[in-house]
């Protein structure tokens, strides 16, 4: 990796969240990466809905959670720590290669690796990455080593079992007639999933600043649902309704669900879509597992109406899964859509 050069305000803004730094990277084909001053203690979003799986009441508190926050925590989720580890230390020994050799791998495109450039619209960030198609073919995993492969494939099947799970929970907790109703929204035939691997070097200089890179910058994810998994280490934030952002305590026994836009539309916007960032803060490098689950290319998504009161209105038009991909892959990251 290329060695940015640290430049700090020494100016009252500097206390604020603005971005009043900037990291410049030694490759001036690459823009600046903003700096964010470090979130204070009394920002840890310390209150994080937990869904325990194996307690009776699951339904309702996953319903609850995706009301209140759009996030939760999953607990009592019965996946090895052990499988998890495993995919965690392949992702790091091949994060550690020399930037050459991870380079020749396969440059994202949008599969592959990728280095602080995130998609095609200008935005970066200190981060590099693996992006997989989900697919039943294993030969498609087959410029990765069998030792990845294998801890790949593992983890992808256990965390489909689990997004199934969830997902006919919250059908439950919503009393949708079809409990397997967004289950075979996005597990079935021809479901757009997509695997990533996010790593997030340690850059120990911003600690002598109190200061964060911005590590993969603000978004809500379009798909239904996301499911994340990471090691020991903070990052992760997300925004409250109040608009708000809370660092999320790291839990690497436990998984994160994030509601997608599509879901949004589903629940005619009574899940919201919830905004989340993470940001590098140089002490540890931070390695994240997120599966997102999107529903075929042409299937139709528009506001569910068992879930829509008497008299409620459809606020979003009928659209493609591909349609909206297509569109949401051509903004920013921040960008509303």
């Amino acid at each position: 990796m290329h060695t940015p050069f640290l430049l700090c305000s020494t100016s009252n803004a500097w206390s604020t969240a603005s971005v009043s730094a900037m990291v410049v990277l030694a490759n001036p084909a690459l823009d600046a990466i903003p700096i964010l001053s470090s979130p204070k203690p009394c920002a840890c979003f310390s209150t994080v809905p937990v869904v325990d799986l194996s307690m009776p009441g699951a339904a309702e508190a996953l319903v609850r959670a995706c009301d209140d926050f759009g996030f939760f925590k999953i607990a009592g989720h019965g996946i090895p720590m052990e499988l998890m580890q495993k995919l965690e230390a392949e992702a790091l020994r091949f994060f550690h290669f020399p930037q050459a050799d991870k380079e020749k791998t396969r440059p994202a495109d949008p599969f592959g690796y990728g280095n602080k450039q995130i998609g095609p619209n200008g935005d970066i960030g200190w981060v590099e990455y693996l992006l997989f198609a989900v697919t039943a073919d294993p030969s498609a995993y087959t410029y990765m080593d069998c030792s990845f492969r294998s801890a790949l494939l593992d983890f992808m099947l256990s965390v489909r079992k689990l997004a199934r799970e969830v997902l006919e929970l919250m059908a439950e907790g919503l009393k949708l007639e079809k409990r397997e109703f967004f289950s075979n929204l996005v597990l079935g035939d021809g479901s757009d999933g997509i695997f990533r691997l996010n790593h997030y070097p340690k850059f120990p200089l911003l600690e002598k600043f109190n200061c964060s890179l911005t590590g993969f910058g603000e978004h809500t994810d379009p798909q239904l649902i996301s499911i994340l998994r990471s090691n020991n280490s903070a990052g992760l934030q997300i925004s409250l309704r109040d608009g708000s952002w809370v660092s999320v305590p790291p839990d690497s026994e436990s998984f994160f669900i994030n509601v997608g836009d599509t879901l949004q539309v589903l629940t005619n916007g009574r899940f919201k879509s919830v905004r989340h960032r993470v940001l590098a803060n140089g002490s540890k490098p931070r390695i994240s597992m997120i599966y997102f689950f999107g529903a075929a290319p042409t299937e139709k998504i528009a506001p569910l109406e068992e879930l829509m009161g008497e008299g409620e209105r459809s606020k979003y038009r009928e659209f493609t899964w591909s349609e909206y991909k297509k569109g949401a892959y051509k903004t920013r990251l921040g960008d509303y859509r």
